[in-house]
């Protein structure tokens, strides 16, 4: 095997019939399957779009194309040494990527190609056809970079191809040519910024500016649905007419201008993580990464390295090296959500990292400096955990530098109805349902629950509400079990009401409750039937006729 004619699948490949490493060309070779990669370009394409994909592709083939190349050279006793710089087209076609047949030229119109060839059964075009459909552009991406990976170092200077027709985009063929870098006419050197690494930079430049529209967007659909609903928003989105939760409100902004640790507290459902989220929009880091992680989410043996990262071979399935959220988060904010959940090893490990401003990855003990603002929520007792010894006394002291307490809805009455306007607004968008308010009977059901869930479970409600309504507003029927059997306040005021009003307005929320029934309601009333039936005629219920 001394030339190009030579090269053998059998005298190339290297492998242990019983399996084990395989070697191609004396280097390590992997079998993968095509559908496989079919299915990373479908979701590559899906989570970066066309261009970045694109350039993540051609840049892996040009990798493989001159890593081939590199091995080749001494892998073969080469007669030639032009057969070498040849052999790419071969070598593709033994390892099952594509059948290239060289192009013979026969007319001299236009400068002739430094190489140019056509592609058949390319499996690039075949996945893309099959995961994608048909494109508008060449899709042969690692083909292509691998042909100027390859010709790139056996001529010790840039070679680019480009694919001027393919399989892919509906051609009878795949045909590509290749030019050094400088004989590309100005025109046709779009496609080189595939083989860069700005061609990300550029897809990041965009995805930037299409976040921001969509900030744009957000903030006009807010104002939109404020008009909807006559419920006039805080600018950062928040609705707080109760004076607990204006303060609230007014302390996150004015914590927020400090780089310092905030510990906010709070039931479940109260929007613990939307204040944290003002806080960040609101500081000096708005322009970095804010990022969550739920502690009571992550277990035990797993949280360590969420937080800080690990070293590659740190613990079995740690395959490389990678960064944790606190390095994810350098610059900006990192939300520490249900932190009286970590375990209390990882407390002391925490408390660290806020006092030293460092990490130090999972099976390493190089330490590495971050700059990170550190909110903490909870909704337990910290000061009670501590008592009880279940929390670090001086890490309770280092989240409290301060502490914002929001309120439960229960606490802030003044909200319930605003809220469940905008929610109802927002859920009546997002699931097409022309619904306008609510009646008057649904609204007072609102104010009498005592929404233990908070804005959570009101979200909830309304969104139940909104499905089910058959008419263009929430009515009472439309409200979950719980809400619409909510009994009156019995909270002292200023005008009491008669017993008598209280105890009918009782029996007929029971009766309604259960849709008629007169015996259940006896029942759970602890009153006979007759007695029932007696004081329904009194109020004139209409279920006193029957």
């Amino acid at each position: 095997m001394a030339g190009l004619e030579g090269l053998d699948l059998r005298e190339l490949l290297a492998l242990e019939p019983k399996g084990g490493v395989i070697r191609f060309a004396g280097q390590r070779a992997l079998l993968m399957d095509p559908v496989a990669l079919g299915l990373l370009r479908k979701e590559l394409i899906g989570m970066l779009g066309m261009t970045a994909a694109r350039g993540i592709f051609t840049r892996l083939g040009y990798a493989h194309g001159w890593r081939t190349a590199e091995a080749m050279k001494s892998a073969v006793p080469w007669t030639d040494e032009a057969e070498w710089r040849r052999a790419g087209g071969r070598l593709h076609t033994l390892m099952g990527q594509v059948r290239v047949e060289r192009i013979e030229r026969t007319d001299k119109d236009g400068p002739e190609p430094f190489a140019e060839a056509q592609w058949r059964d390319s499996y690039e075009a075949e996945q893309h056809l099959l995961h994608l459909g048909q494109a508008e552009e060449p899709v042969c991406w690692s083909l292509t970079g691998f042909a100027s990976g390859y010709m790139s170092y056996c001529n010790n200077k840039p070679i680019y191809c480009a694919e001027l027709k393919c399989v892919g985009k509906g051609d009878a063929l795949c045909h590509i040519v290749g030019r050094p870098e400088e004989e590309w006419s100005t025109e046709c050197t779009e496609f080189l910024r595939f083989y860069e690494t700005q061609c990300m930079e550029g897809v990041l430049g965009q995805v930037t500016e299409a976040l921001r529209q969509a900030e744009r967007k957000l903030r006009a659909k807010r104002q939109s649905l404020a008009r909807v609903s006559g419920v006039t928003e805080d600018p950062a989105g928040m609705v707080a007419r109760a004076e607990a939760m204006q303060r609230v409100l007014n302390l996150a902004r004015r914590s927020a201008k400090v780089d310092t640790t905030i510990l906010v507290t709070g039931e479940s459902g109260v929007g613990k993580e939307r204040i944290a989220r003002l806080i960040h929009d609101e500081s000096g880091r708005a322009h970095k990464a804010f990022i969550a992680v739920n502690c009571a989410a992550v277990t035990e043996s797993l949280l360590e390295s969420e937080l800080f990262g690990h070293a590659k071979g740190a613990f079995t399935g740690a395959t490389h090296d990678r960064p944790g959220l606190f390095e994810a988060a350098h610059g900006g904010t990192l939300f520490l959500d249900e932190v009286g959940e970590v375990p209390p090893a990882m407390q002391a490990k925490l408390l660290r990292v806020l006092q030293e401003r460092e990490v130090r990855r999972v099976g390493e003990n190089l330490s590495r400096k971050v700059d990170v603002r550190v909110v903490a929520a909870t909704n337990r007792d910290l000061s009670e955990e501590v008592r009880l010894s279940r929390f670090r006394q001086d890490l309770f002291y280092r989240l409290r530098v301060i502490e914002l307490r929001i309120p439960p809805l229960r606490e802030r009455k003044e909200d319930i109805l605003p809220l469940a306007r905008l929610l109802l607004a927002e859920a009546g968008e997002r699931l097409g349902r022309r619904v306008n308010g609510l009646s008057p009977d649904a609204a007072d059901q609102f104010l009498r629950y005592p929404w233990p869930g908070n804005v959570r479970e009101l979200g909830n409600a309304i969104e139940r509400a909104v499905v089910l309504c058959e008419g263009p507003r929430v009515e009472r029927d439309d409200l979950p079990e719980e809400v619409r059997a909510a009994p009156p306040s019995l909270a002292p005021t200023s005008n009491p009401r008669r017993l008598e009003d209280m105890e009918k307005e009782y029996i007929l929320a029971v009766l309604a409750q259960n849709g008629g029934n007169r015996s259940r309601t006896a029942e759970q009333l602890d009153i006979g039937v007759a007695t029932l039936y007696r004081k329904l005629k009194q109020y004139g219920h209409p279920e006193a006729a029957h």
